[in-house]
């Protein structure tokens, strides 16, 4: 890095706190479509603040109808895309500090998308003004990309593509170090059941978290289920709560929310449900329901009953169970996976379904796998990157997560989860410390240079 780069970054370190701070307190999980804000009025305004950033600086800005946010700067035949978003996903319950407050304690900007993905964003924005206000000369164009709907069904993503050309090289600031080159295929697949219910289920708001709480509703009163309500809590770590009213008792049962990709970082309470469920006194339709999702699901975490246990170079595949809903009519399920590479989401999917009994698939969304050669410019000089900033050698990485990575051809997941540091991604009390804010943006800036400058 230039002694000019980071003698600017260091002068504008607070301005850049502020920003993710400001940015932290817009809670832009996707709402209900508008004109001019496809994905609701708060991620628009979340985009919209990220330009005004662009702006400010002289970069050129475009709003591509509330999908995603576009800020450019530099010139050549060839773009380097920068890939982020500014949508989140719910806050769910159990914050230390407000979800949406943007609070700096601990040396640590606190709020959801301070890692996941507002705070590396805006480090983006801050590396390229950087760059920009330097005047270091370009051979290729860069385009911050700003993305509205990555944590649902990428139609930001859909929008762009029917719109521009793709970026001829990209990088995602939406994983970890030292970089991913590997991502593993996403299914997202809704089973139905319809049948008489006595129950009532509800759980869950995204696929791609692990749920931390579902409430049920059974025709019991709670002297027939207390003790071994009581009994289960004990022996499994979940927390249950029931409460009876005119003969029937309303149950929540509470686990730890975390990335689905990662469920070995939650305690999912769709499982956790199913599990109690099993050994209470329901009615016999409703058990047999129960009975063939536990079964099925367990409180397995890659799909070891279901017999769609697998593993290759990119990984071992992960199964959410992340909603539920439940009624007089039957069930509707909605289960996140996480596929090797070498395997087939559509079989994958199919064996899945077929071992719930009386279920069908009714709804799939599959994103395949990702890779990209270690020997590539790309891969290449963005772990030189990482190894000068941090004086060791390093390795691209595969993950289960999925990324705008995936989008383009040529294109990795580059930071900023750094190795040894928490990342309470998609968790309560997420949250990025002051000094890796600092190291992010001085390791974009490198990246911009190294791949886009002269």
């Amino acid at each position: 890095m230039s002694r000019k780069i980071d003698e600017w970054i260091s002068a504008h370190m607070d301005e850049l706190t502020v920003a993710i701070c400001e940015s932290v307190r817009i809670p832009s999980v996707k709402g209900t479509p508008e004109p001019g804000a496809p994905f609701g009025k708060e991620v628009t305004r979340a985009i919209e603040h990220s330009l005004d950033i662009g702006k400010r600086y002289g970069m050129e800005t475009r709003n591509m109808d509330g999908y995603i946010g576009l800020i450019d700067y530099g010139e050549g035949e060839e773009t380097l895309g920068i890939m982020c978003h500014m949508d989140v996903v719910p806050e769910g319950e159990g914050w230390k500090h407000p979800p949406y407050g943007g609070v700096i304690a601990d040396d640590e900007i606190h709020g959801r998308g301070t890692l996941d993905d507002k705070g590396p964003a805006i480090c983006a924005l801050y590396a390229l003004a950087a760059v920009k206000e330097c005047g270091l000369p370009m051979k290729r164009k860069v385009r911050i990309m700003l993305g509205g709907d990555e944590e649902s069904g990428w139609g930001c993503m859909k929008h762009y593509r029917e719109n521009e050309k793709m970026p001829d090289l990209a990088f995602s600031p939406d994983a970890e170090y030292p970089l991913v080159n590997s991502e593993k295929g996403i299914a997202q697949i809704t089973m139905k059941a319809t049948y008489g219910s006595h129950i009532e289920l509800k759980g869950g708001e995204r696929a791609n978290v692990v749920c931390d709480s579902v409430t049920a509703i059974i025709p019991q009163s709670a002297d027939d289920i207390e003790g071994l309500a009581a009994d289960f809590a004990n022996k499994t770590g979940y927390g249950v709560v029931t409460d009876s009213k005119d003969g029937k008792t309303t149950i929540t049962v509470t686990g730890v929310a975390a990335h689905a990709s990662m469920p070995e970082m939650g305690k999912n309470a769709i499982q956790g449900t199913l599990a109690l469920l099993n050994i209470l006194p329901i009615p016999e339709e409703d058990k047999h329901a129960v009975c063939a999702l536990h079964r099925c699901f367990g409180f397995d975490m890659h799909g070891e009953s279901a017999g769609i246990d697998c593993e290759d170079a990119s990984g071992r595949i992960t199964v959410n169970p992340g909603i539920i809903k439940w009624d007089e009519n039957g069930y509707t399920l909605v289960v996140d996976m996480r596929v090797p590479t070498t395997q087939s989401l559509e079989d994958i999917s199919n064996r899945l379904c077929a071992n719930v009994e009386d279920a069908e698939l009714i709804d799939k969304h599959f994103q395949e796998g990702h890779f990209v050669a270690r020997d590539s410019e790309l891969v290449t000089k963005l772990l030189e990157v990482y190894e000068k900033h941090t004086g060791r050698p390093a390795e691209p990485l595969a993950i289960g997560g999925g990324t705008y990575a995936r989008a383009v051809e040529n294109a990795v997941a580059f930071g900023c989860e750094r190795p040894g540091v928490p990342a309470l991604i998609h968790m309560p009390n997420e949250s990025i410390r002051l000094e890796d804010v600092e190291f992010n943006v001085r390791v974009i800036a490198d990246a911009i240079i190294a791949l886009a400058c002269e």
